[in-house]
């Protein structure tokens, strides 16, 4: 090559450079391979590591000079968080609010995809309003025992509903033009020593039970960001396991979008990004320097850093951001309150009711409980949100034109302000949501004057917990306290002896106890923590504008501790922290449930508990009342190339409209792998049916959502032979059965990872 020849291409080269950052960024930058290596190899070292660091709490870092664009988050799954900034400044410090959603228990029990994906679609629109490119959320870990602190984020105690719900979410966010961010991967079931704790579980308990809801939303929502979580997983930081975030993740289910830590990286950082972990939140100066002191030493190839450089740039083409998105600040808050007013109902779930629901609307209602007038929109934590108001169930009902008596409502908010302040003055609320205030014994006499003058009762008992720290078997929590007990038994005393009736709503982000007292009111109405208009949605199931078609996404069992998992979760610490050294210079033994946790129970978490080993449970999971009654009829399956096709009608036998979710429910034949006497492998609601009017479900399901895991071969394996196929109103309430024979056996082989260090001790059901 002559030196004529060498100036030429170096001149076109140069000039070439200085016409792409003279270009747009929608121009210079596509998800074409091509363009995107051109700009990697434009990057220095600085700017590649920059980009997988976050640049403040709520951003991370672009490439101004090329026109990358910085990416924006805001913390869910409940509402936008943040708007002062990119930091966790509060949104009260600004005359901004956000549009508070139900929250993850109460959508997962309206059992409803087509809502699902229209919450994501309202979340999806605030955000991208409001100039945010990811939601932090779903969170979508197994509630594997009620007390976890975040139970009320998760949605449900079964992967199958966990992974429906959160794909529709996804899908309906992602239509919007903002990024979901699938959270906490993986098996983050508790919240005590989160950071450190070490859960060690099955391969196949992992897979079938922990893995299996991320793995059905990856494939099938196909979210673009998803965050590892705290936690170690047998024995590896899950933000440093190259078998969870590459061999399962990209590998086997095929997943290209971008993991982030969550707000705490390890110092392993340089592990992280080999492991394929890409974004590292919220970002430190040392993180950036471990990184490039990796490369430079060969500890990190170019090929593994180009990669996750790769993997942010293709997201970044994805945004509104970066296609020329004008952010108005200015989210269709109404609509989005409607959406909201609508969700909460439809996921209360009506528990009990002797005839005293629905109420006519003239009737004069006695309102009890700290919670009538204090209502708990959501939980602690990331979850909360600054929201503009909280609708109550005193103005849910006088909204509806309901005639409340004053007298109550007086009392409570000469208490509520009175405790509120003597808390505040002792320190209390210092955390990351406002504490439920405890209950005052109520007089005799104050409830015969009340009594005396209205036509119903209706008591709300609350519950809240959240983020940091799990909940415990204890009154005021999992249990009601002696002075809940009392008010409850004398409010139904005095109003029972005059002929007159008493309506509980539990207003709770988990579960709680209800077998002691369930048979004291004449009606339970779990209204779980429905959002910022959750009064209003009470109201519209009580008066029964709206018929109640939510039923319950996980079990209420009779005692906490037929849980078999209750012996394997924390309880009795006063120390959360993992101590290096003790008083005597030696290092402490490892604390059970605090350090590391034991997922002895299996497979074997929640129904797949209750109804294999016979144990009676206060409330099943799928249960819920309706103001109508339904038929099932002609349920039959039809098989496919690959599964089968599940059919039945669904008949509105009773007076007033209303919907009904069926679940299918599917038993496996005898023989092989130890299974579960019923597990959940679809479901479907129906639109809201007038009387007499029917409709026909379809639901598939294919062999592979048929197969359990076998450790011996690492594969998933469906046996041949004959799965009884269950439609059912509830795990409890089958209401026809339908044989679908496998006439081969299936299996789907995988790579043999995240083995925990010794094999678990699992229990024996059968």
């Amino acid at each position: 090559m002559n030196q004529k020849t060498i100036f030429t291409l170096a001149l076109g080269l140069l000039f070439g450079l200085c016409a792409c950052n003279n270009l747009s960024p929608q121009d210079r930058l596509t998800v074409n391979d091509d363009k995107i290596n051109d700009i990697i190899a434009q990057m220095t070292l600085e700017e590649k590591v920059e980009m997988l660091h976050s640049k403040t709490i709520m951003s991370s870092e672009g490439v101004p000079r090329l026109g990358i664009q910085d990416i924006k988050y805001a913390d869910g799954p409940f509402g936008c968080r943040e708007e002062v900034g990119d930091g966790f400044r509060a949104l009260g410090w600004t005359l901004d609010s956000a549009t508070y959603f139900p929250t993850g228990s109460a959508l997962a029990a309206t059992w409803s995809s087509e809502l699902a994906y229209k919450y994501g679609q309202g979340m999806g629109s605030e955000w991208r309003t409001r100039g945010k490119d990811v939601i932090l959320g779903p969170a979508m870990n197994i509630q594997r025992l009620p007390v976890c602190g975040r139970h009320y984020e998760y949605f449900s105690e079964d992967p199958i509903l966990n992974a429906m719900l959160a794909t529709e979410f996804t899908k309906g966010a992602q239509d919007m033009g903002t990024a979901v961010c699938l959270k906490h991967y993986a098996v983050n079931n508790q919240e005590t020593n989160r950071h450190e704790n070490d859960s060690r579980v099955s391969q196949r308990a992992l897979r079938e039970i922990y893995l299996k809801n991320f793995e059905i939303a990856i494939k099938e929502g196909n979210p673009w960001t998803v965050m590892s979580s705290y936690n170690v997983l047998n024995g590896e930081y899950t933000q440093q396991s190259y078998g969870l975030l590459t061999t399962v993740l990209r590998d086997e289910w095929g997943w290209d979008g971008i993991v982030m830590t969550d707000w705490g990286n390890k110092e392993g950082t340089v592990k992280s990004v080999k492991a394929g972990n890409d974004l590292m939140e919220p970002g430190a100066q040392s993180e950036m320097e471990r990184i490039i002191a990796g490369v430079k030493s060969g500890e990190i190839s170019q090929e593994e850093l180009d990669r996750n450089v790769r993997n942010m740039l293709e997201y970044i083409v994805k945004t509104p951001r970066f296609k020329g998105y004008k952010f108005s600040n200015k989210p269709d808050t109404e609509a989005h309150a409607a959406l909201v007013r609508k969700a909460g109902a439809e996921g209360m779930v009506l528990l009990k009711n002797n005839g005293v629901l629905p109420l006519k609307g003239d009737e004069k209602v006695g309102l009890w409980g700290v919670t009538s007038y204090d209502f708990i929109a959501g939980g602690t934590g990331s979850g909360n949100v600054n929201k503009k108001y909280i609708r109550n169930v005193q103005e849910g009902l006088e909204g509806n034109g309901v005639t409340v008596d004053p007298a109550p409502g007086s009392w409570y908010k000469k208490y509520i302000a009175y405790t509120e302040e003597t808390m505040a003055n002792n320190g209390a609320g210092g955390g990351w949501g406002k504490p439920v205030l405890p209950e005052a014994e109520l007089s005799a006499n104050f409830i015969k004057r009340v009594e005396a003058n209205t036509d119903v009762a209706v008591l709300t008992i609350g519950r809240n917990a959240g983020e940091g720290g799990d909940r415990k078997d204890g009154q005021g929590d999992f249990r009601l306290t002696a002075v809940e007990v009392a008010n409850l038994q004398n409010i139904c005393d005095a109003y029972h002896k005059a002929g007159k009736k008493v309506i509980v709503v539990m207003n709770i982000g988990g579960v709680i106890e209800t077998a002691s007292w369930k048979h004291i009111p004449d009606a339970i109405l779990l209204a779980w923590q429905p959002g910022m208009e959750g009064g209003a949605s009470v109201a519209d199931v009580l008066l029964g504008k709206v018929n109640p078609s939510g039923k319950l996404a996980t079990t209420f069992p009779m005692n906490y501790l037929d849980n078999p998992s209750s012996h394997n979760f924390p309880y009795d610490y006063s120390n959360t922290a993992t101590a290096s050294r003790n008083a005597y210079g030696r290092t402490p033994a490892p604390r059970k449930n605090v350090d590391y946790t034991l997922y002895e129970e299996g497979i074997y978490v929640g129904y797949r508990y209750f109804t294999t080993a016979g144990v009676e449970v206060s409330y099943p999971f799928g249960y819920g009342l309706s103001y109508t009654t339904f038929a099932y009829s002609k349920p039959a399956v039809k098989a496919t190339a690959d599964g089968f096709t599940a059919t039945v009608t669904v008949t509105n036998t009773g007076k007033v409209a209303g919907k009904e979710a069926v679940q299918l429910y599917v038993t496996a034949p005898a023989g092989g792998l130890d299974k579960p006497a019923l597990e959940l492998k679809a479901f479907a609601k129906t639109k809201e049916l007038a009387p007499g009017e029917s409709q026909t479900l379809t639901m598939t399901v294919d062999n592979y959502g048929l197969a359990s895991f076998n450790e011996a071969n690492s594969a998933w394996e469906a046996a041949a032979g004959t799965y009884k196929v269950h439609f059912a109103a509830s795990v409890a309430d089958i209401r026809g059965t339908v044989d679908y024979k496998l006439k081969s056996a299936k299996s789907w082989k995988v790579n043999n990872v995240l083995a925990p260090a010794e094999p678990i001790n699992e229990i024996k059901v059968k």
